[in-house]
Formats: structure tokens, C-alpha cells, sequence
């Protein structure tokens, strides 16, 4: 019934003030409306097209803003887009949007409410056409929105336009990839939306990579914390391909980002929920910013500072880092999503940073004193961090085998005393390392030193699960030799039933500790055998 009256008030009976009064209470009875009848699509398509005929006139602020609601509310379904999508009906709501490159400020807090309508418009229509996003780089809608987010610079009351613009910024971004290089490379992408971001928070800079300590600062309100969470996803998608810097200037807006980044792990929202959101953001895009950058995210610590402190470097963010971690693992769901891209950061900042490597190796494998339970049994970070070496998701197990062999500075005797040769098998089989070694990457030489407790348990620890186990009554003692013969015949015949059944492939290790089939290693075995009697 109410999209009956919508349609006839579009049509102009009833006058402004009933389409208005009209379009009011067909938007609040579908504010939350998300999936609509498909019998009522052509009437749909048909109010769209009407207020996008009223919005091209010029109508009174209330009027246009009921208009767009309306609009917003029916850009939520994707068949009804088709009459939208014309160059000039995207250009109705860009102008409604202040889409455009004059140098007008943003003076009239009246139509507020219509540009961010307009803005929420647009976003809706971006994601569910793609003939929209074509039609966005045709119309240069990028360059516009960040020439909108630079007069949005120095102007107060416009948190909601700077969120939209920078959802949409997002948008297109993410849906289509030459818009993406354009922001990068013609926009000046990053400086303006790190700009953005750096405006979300109250930061005084005190040093040129380096901002205040606020400990006891007031969390960001929800609007800033929504345009900070913008800003970081539209950062994250233009700096997907920034692992190589290539000059000085592009170095220094890295650091710049993640000093930003640092100052913003450090900063709470307005409940748990929001700064975790925030929080995860800055990682996402830390892990796109090229890890020679991210020493800024240590600092030298002044006297003054009552900050956590290693070889006199501020640690605040690295803890902020493993704290993160901790909570995600122990979520236990959504692991690749929500797990990998802070384990990914810290490995690689591990591996490029020896002051971060031996602080987190401090908190995640201190020195080893009980040796009684398995390495996967128990609450700390480091059991934790072993049983996801297991995890069923192969993504997940990498990473975090990955984490701790980087810890251990990539020496397997290292590794194998925190995690048990079961655990860690999967990694060395897939670096080639089961024979033993260490990885390629360059450690320094500081010596890792045992407590006495493992030293005294040491020749008593079982290899394989890397604990001390209680000794276990040897079942052959009992049987003569023709039982123990039986028995070694019996599960012969069972391992060749198994790999003639091609149920298992037995392997072989090679000389150089990569794994390969068990009739290959035989033969180059005996073809070395062969070699070294007639060198004799």
C-alpha cells in the first residue's frame, strides 16, 4: 500500500509537502527493509525513476532528503539499479553530493543532511552495479570524492560526509582495480586519505616519526572511530602493491603511516567491540607497508615515559600486537580471517627487527624450566601458538609454525626443544629441513642459554612430543625371538597392504632433507654405495 502512495506522490499529486509527508512514512515502515517482493519490481524501478526526476529539480532541503532515503532504501536491491545507472542520474547525485571540482567550502550546514545522503546513495549503488563502477571512472567519481574529503580538511560538523566519502573511496577501491592505481598514482591517494586518518585522531607530534603519549586519553567517539576505520580500508586497498619502496619520498610516507598506525593501536574506541574493529584495520594495513618502515613502531624511551621498555626501546605497540593475537586465538573460530594477518605482521617484523624478535620471543618462549607436559598442553602463549601447528586449516598451521621457527631464529634444534618433533614436522618437511639445519634468513649469533630445570630433564625428554614422560614397560622383554620375529613380519605385510592399497606412500628423506619417494632414496643410496666401492 505504501509503495502505491510513494508512486502516486512521485507522480505529483498531493504536492511537495504530501510527497514529502509520503515518502516520510514509507521510509520508516522499510528502514530496515533488505529483501524485498519480486512482484513489486517493476513499481520500484518506477519510483526510483520519479525521484530521480524530482532530485534533477530544484526542491526544497527536507524534500531531498526524503527523496534520498527513499532512494537509499530501494538501491539496496539490486534489480531495480537498471534505471539509476545512467551517466546522468549518477551525475544528479554526485552535484546533490558536491561531486564536483569547484573550490566551493563546505559553508551551509543546512544540506548536510543532503550530501550525506547522496554520499549513502552512491555507496549503495557503487557495490550492487557494476555498470555504476564503470561509469565512476568515466566520471573521474575518485579525483571528486578526494577533492570533497580535502575540503572536509579544516570543517567541523562533517564527520558523517568525511565517513561517506571514505566508505566510498573504499568502494571503489575494492570493486575496481584501475581506480585503484589511479588513487595511488594520479590522486596523490595516500597523502589524502593518510591525512584523513591522521585527522581522526588528536595527535601532537613531538618528534618527525614519533606522537605524544596519551595513557590516560579519552576514547575516540563512534564517529571517529568510524571515519578512522574508513580511512583504513581505503588505505589498505591502495597500498596493496607497496611491498618495494622505490625513492626517499615514498619512504618517508610509509613511516609517516605507520607512526599514524602505531599512535592508533594505541588509542581505544568507544566500547571493546570498536577498538578491536579499529585495531584489526591497522593491522590489515600494517601488513601492506614495507616492514624496512616499520621500525617506527618502536621508539627510544625517554625517562619520562612509564611505558613498557626492552634495550630501552618503547614496546607499547608490539604488546598492544600480541595482546591482539592472544584474544584472536582465543576466539577460536575464524582463524584465517581474523588470526593470520597479525601472526603475518609479527613474523615479518620478527624477522626484519632483532629488537622486536627477542622482546616477543621474551613473552611467547621464555626460557624453558618444566618440561613435564606436552609443548600443546596449557594456557600460555606458547601452548596456544603449538596447537595451531596442528590446525586442519593449512593457511593457519604455516603461519604459526612459521612464527615460532622465525622466534627461534630459524634453527631447528632451537624449534624442536619448544614445540616436539610431531608438531613441527609439517614445517620441516616443507622447508626441507627434517634432516636438520636452519633456514636462509641471516639471525644474530647470541647464544639462547637453558635454566638448569631443562638441562637436568633434557636427556630424559622424548623427541617426538617434546616432553618427560613417565618410562613405559618395553613389550617385547616378554616374548621370544620367533614372537618378536612374527611381529616385525606382521606389520610388514600390513605396511606393504597399505601402500600397494595406495592408502600411504612410504618417503624417504633426501641428503639434503626434503622428502621424497621411499624407492628413490633407496636407489640413490645404493647408486652412492656403488660410487664410493669403486672410488676404493
Amino acid at each position: 500500500m505504501e509503495l502505491e502512495t510513494a508512486l502516486e506522490a512521485v507522480r505529483g499529486r498531493g504536492g511537495a509537502e504530501g510527497l514529502e509527508r509520503v515518502l516520510g512514512r514509507y521510509n520508516e515502515k522499510n528502514r530496515a527493509t533488505f529483501k524485498f517482493d519480486p512482484a513489486d519490481e517493476e513499481k520500484r524501478k518506477k519510483l526510483c525513476e520519479g525521484i530521480l526526476n524530482i532530485l534533477e529539480k530544484d526542491t526544497k532541503t527536507s524534500c531531498q532528503v526524503a527523496c534520498l532515503e527513499a532512494l537509499r532504501i530501494l538501491s539496496r536491491d539490486k534489480k531495480v539499479l537498471v534505471p539509476v545507472t545512467t551517466k546522468e542520474n549518477m551525475q544528479i547525485l554526485m552535484r546533490l553530493a558536491k561531486l564536483d571540482m569547484t573550490e566551493d567550502s563546505l559553508e551551509d550546514v543546512s544540506n548536510f543532511p543532503v550530501i550525506v545522503e547522496a554520499l549513502k546513495c552512491l555507496c549503495n549503488i557503487v557495490f550492487n552495479s557494476a555498470i555504476a563502477q564503470k561509469l565512476s571512472l568515466e566520471l573521474n567519481l575518485a579525483a571528486m570524492l578526494c577533492n570533497l574529503l580535502k575540503k572536509c580538511k579544516d570543517q567541523q560538523f562533517v564527520d558523517d560526509i568525511k565517513c561517506f566519502d571514505l566508505r566510498l573511496l573504499f568502494l571503489l577501491s575494492l570493486l575496481h582495480t584501475d581506480i585503484r592505481s589511479q588513487l595511488h598514482h594520479e590522486l596523490q591517494g595516500l597523502q589524502v586519505l593518510t591525512q584523513a586518518l591522521e585527522s581522526s585522531f588528536s595527535i601532537r607530534w613531538t618528534d618527525k616519526y614519533k606522537a605524544a603519549e596519551e595513557h590516560d586519553g579519552s576514547p575516540l567517539s563512534l564517529q571517529e572511530t568510524d571515519c578512522a576505520i574508513e580511512a583504513l580500508k581505503a588505505l589498505f586497498n591502495v597500498t596493496l602493491d607497496s611491498w618495494n619502496v622505490h625513492s626517499e619520498n615514498e619512504s618517508h610516507q610509509f613511516r609517516y603511516m605507520a607512526a599514524i598506525l602505531r599512535h592508533c593501536l594505541l588509542t581505544m574506541g568507544p566500547t571493546e567491540d570498536k577498538t578491536e574493529e579499529l585495531h584489526s584495520n591497522a593491522i590489515n594495513l600494517l601488513s601492506n607497508i614495507p616492514v624496512s618502515c616499520l621500525d617506527v613502531l618502536i621508539s627510544p624511551s625517554t625517562q619520562e615515559e612509564t611505558v613498557l621498555k626492552y634495550n630501552g626501546m618503547n614496546m607499547d605497540a608490539i604488546q598492544v600486537l600480541l595482546d591482539f593475537m592472544e584474544k584472536r586465538i582465543d576466539k577460536g573460530s575464524s582463524y584465517r580471517e581474523g588470526l593470520t594477518p597479525v601472526l603475518s605482521l609479527l613474523t615479518e617484523c620478527c624477522r626484519a627487527h632483532r629488537n622486536i624478535r627477542k622482546f616477543i620471543k621474551a613473552q611467547v618462549l621464555p626460557p624453558l624450566r618444566d618440561v613435564s607436559n606436552r609443548p600443546e598442553v596449557g594456557t600460555t602463549v606458547r601452548n596456544k601458538l603449538v596447537r595451531l601447528m596442528t590446525h586442519v586449516d593449512l593457511g593457519v598451521k604455516q603461519i604459526a609454525a612459521e612464527f615460532l621457527f622465525v622466534l627461534c631464529k630459524e634453527r631447528v634444534d632451537n624449534l624442536l626443544k619448544y614445540t616436539g618433533y610431531g608438531n613441527a614436522a609439517g614445517l620441516l618437511a616443507a622447508r626441507g629441513l627434517l634432516a636438520g639445519g636452519r633456514g636462509d634468513h641471516w639471525y644474530s649469533d647470541d647464544e639462547d642459554t637453558d635454566t638448569e630445570e631443562y638441562k637436568s630433564a633434557k636427556p630424559n625428554i622424548n623427541l617426538i612430543t617434546g616432553h618427560v614422560e613417565e618410562p613405559m614397560p618395553n613389550p617385547m622383554d616378554e616374548m621370544t625371538e620367533e614372537q618378536k620375529e612374527y611381529e616385525a613380519m606382521k606389520l610388514v605385510n600390513m605396511f606393504d597392504k597399505l601402500s600397494r592399497d595406495e592408502v600411504i606412500k612410504p618417503m624417504g628423506v633426501r641428503p639434503d632433507g626434503t622428502m621424497t619417494p621411499l624407492e628413490e632414496t633407496i636407489c640413490q643410496y645404493q647408486t652412492n654405495e656403488q660410487d664410493s666401492s669403486d672410488s676404493d
